[in-house]
């Protein structure tokens, strides 16, 4: 009775070698030498969910500000109307008096008591106006968003493109830094308006 030697096999005794094995191992050491981990699908979704986490929460919480800056405007918006402009003036002066007495070239200061000395009964009324119909929207908005309702984000972008212009407008006259840095953040909460509104439209195709 005659035996085959087992084909791509050599038998050391002991030991049992199978060189096609072997070659595959070579072969998958040499298209990866450094022995480096390559992410399975399943880490990469994972880290992308963790983007997508942080992203949400930077959202989340410019919105927030927008709406604690809403209600800091309504507030704004009830002096106005409430105080007369005389007593805003005189309010303004008393605030500003020790800044401007060290230093009558205060820039805040200065600023702030030219603005409460051009105030009339009737810049009082617009300013009112402006501020608490402004802050009532905002706050509307900002609700809409962070309950997620589909319509609040077409509409945020609408809204704060309009707010964008016309602090642009007023920057024209006024070359306000505090509006170029508003401007600033409103321009970061589109963006993140815009890219959670991507993500909702996906998940909920349908609404």
């Amino acid at each position: 009775m005659t035996t085959r030697p087992p084909k791509n096999r050599h038998d050391l005794g002991l030991f049992d070698i199978d060189w096609r094995a072997v070659g595959c191992e070579n072969t998958a050491v040499a298209s990866n030498p450094a022995g480096a981990h390559r992410p399975s699908p399943n880490e990469s979704d994972h880290e992308m969910q963790i983007d997508e986490h942080r992203v949400h929460q930077a959202f989340r919480l410019s919105v927030i500000l927008k709406g604690l800056h809403a209600l800091i405007e309504i507030a704004g918006g009830l002096v106005f109307y409430l105080v007369p402009a005389s007593t805003v003036l005189l309010w303004v002066e008393r605030l500003t008096l020790n800044e401007l007495t060290e230093d009558p070239r205060d820039v805040v200061a200065t600023h702030l008591l030219q603005a409460a000395h051009q105030l009339t009964d009737a810049t009082d009324s617009f300013y009112a106006f402006y501020l608490i119909s402004h802050g009532l929207i905002k706050v509307v908005l900002v609700a809409g968003l962070l309950r997620e309702k589909l319509i609040a984000y077409p509409l945020s972008l609408i809204a704060m493109s309009g707010l964008i212009a016309y602090q642009l407008y007023r920057y024209s006259y006024t070359h306000s830094a505090g509006l170029i840095l508003l401007t600033l953040f409103d321009i970061v909460v589109i963006v993140l308006v815009w890219h959670e509104w991507r993500l909702q439209r996906k998940r909920h195709p349908a609404d």
